[in-house]
């Protein structure tokens, strides 16, 4: 008991030393880079002093975890009020309700075609480095996590259909919805609210009076919604710290170093999918350095979390404070971004589980029919992926078994699960960020002033 005394005293205190950070001249998206620093140093600290298995890491983890996991269920509370009424303001705000169809077709089309892209890195990958599901050992983790997947997952998977998935997203009981009771809840929100902003549109234009009353109702409440997101997102490096602090001192470094070369081939995977974001945004004429420079605590809580969906806060407020995205824009391809399009969890793992199953059933990966097959059958699943940890276990259990796929290596590869889904929650809110960042471009939409500002606006401003 004394030495989880002493762990949490020295949580404790790197905690009030971030704290002391804030007084300071540092940024915000500084101080979540050191919380992630320290975090990370902590838990590795803890796994070589005491071990990974110890019982007094387990339990002073345990102990931490309230900060890390209270400050995403804090994120959480938040998603659904956040994209309700940032929606519903952003479209009421709109002179002409057609300016959606544009701002969606751009939204989804870019979020689309980066998971295409996304899939296609996925199938170089595993072939570059020779991955294949021939030789994996399952113990006994795994076929306990085989049986899970079976039991909870197959059969939300085994039903699905285009047709159906397209009906999920029109909301039948949109109050249901606001619980997030599905997996494409937020789309249906999104909708609902998008709804009500044309119905606000409107009213403005056949009764001005009432109109006006509902517009000034509408801005009291996004501007109270505001603050309460501004006041959560104050505690990111808190959050961040704790998070990586459970992950650096629970993770089993001989699991990982025997699936190293998947992990390796995921990481280069990823980052070359960053760089695709950074060629899509230097098409469009943003600074590609300024733009991940500013996206920094949005992308170190996704990495943290292992949420998009909980990042969507953060995500919105990074494109409309520090990005110049304007509001109606951030507010759908965050949201969106959360649900359709995911480039890691729904483009990139799904496609590099493909090509390392496809031999042991006698199919040859490099078939380029086969290939495009593959991308087609990616891009089009990745609508619906929920944005929560265990995203890409659904994409994969899509997209095996419509390709005649077998789905055991999803099992086979839960000691590494963890490691790889924090870089593919950090891709995925990459991607809806480039989206967002992107559509405003095209449409001229962009605060360059904001874009380009060398000071960060202060995501705890007022």
């Amino acid at each position: 008991m004394m030495l989880v005394i002493v762990n949490l005293a020295i949580f404790a205190v790197l905690l009030f030393g971030l704290f002391r950070l804030q007084n300071g001249s540092l940024s915000l998206s500084l101080r979540v880079f050191v919380g992630l620093v320290l975090g990370t140093l902590f838990g590795i600290a803890l796994q070589l002093v005491y071990g990974p298995e110890s019982q007094a890491v387990q339990v002073a983890v345990n102990w931490i975890d309230i900060v890390g996991s209270g400050y995403v269920r804090l994120l959480q509370m938040i998603v659904m009020p956040l994209v309700f009424v940032a929606i519903l303001g952003a479209v009421s705000k709109l002179h002409d309700a057609s300016a959606l169809g544009s701002i969606s077709v751009l939204t989804l089309g870019t979020l689309l075609l980066l998971t295409a892209i996304a899939g296609l890195v996925g199938v170089v990958m595993a072939l570059a480095f020779g991955l294949t599901a021939e030789g994996l050992v399952q113990g006994a983790a795994e076929a306990a996590r085989m049986t899970a997947i079976e039991t909870t997952y197959a059969p939300r998977v085994a039903d699905l259909s285009v047709p159906q998935l397209i009906l999920s997203f029109i909301p039948r009981n949109p109050f249901a919805d606001l619980t997030g009771a599905n997996p494409t809840s937020i789309i249906s929100v999104v909708i609902f609210a998008a709804f009500l902003g044309v119905a606000a549109i409107r009213m403005v234009r056949r009764k001005p009076e009432k109109g006006e009353n509902l517009l000034s109702l509408i801005d009291l409440l996004q501007g109270w919604i505001m603050q309460l997101v501004r006041l959560i997102i104050g505690l990111t490096p808190y959050g961040v710290m704790a998070l990586m602090t459970r992950m650096a001192a629970t993770s089993n470094a001989a699991d990982i170093l025997n699936l190293g070369k998947f992990v390796i081939a995921s990481y280069i995977g990823l980052a070359i999918m960053f760089g695709v974001h950074a060629g899509f945004l230097t098409l469009t004429g943003v600074n590609p350095l300024t733009f991940f420079r500013k996206a920094l605590p949005a992308l170190s809580f996704a990495f943290s979390s292992r949420s998009s969906a909980a990042t969507i806060p953060l995500n919105v407020e990074t494109q409309t404070r520090r990005l110049g995205v304007p509001a109606t824009i951030a507010s759908f391809s965050a949201s969106f971004g959360a649900t359709i399009g995911q480039n890691g969890c729904a483009g990139l793992y799904p496609a590099m589980l493909a090509v390392m199953v496809a031999p042991t059933v006698g199919i040859n990966p490099l078939d380029p029919g086969w290939i495009v097959t593959l991308i087609a059958i990616i891009t089009i699943s990745s609508a619906g992926v929920a944005g929560v940890g265990g995203g890409a276990t659904l994409a994969a259990l899509i997209v095996l078994p419509a390709m005649g796929l077998p789905i055991e290596l999803v099992a086979l590869l839960i000691s590494v699960e963890p490691l790889i889904d924090m870089g593919r929650t950090a891709l995925n809110v990459s991607g809806s960020m480039t989206a967002g960042t992107v559509t405003s471009q095209l449409l001229g939409q962009t605060d360059r002033e904001v874009l380009n500002s060398p000071e960060d606006a202060d995501l705890q401003g007022a």
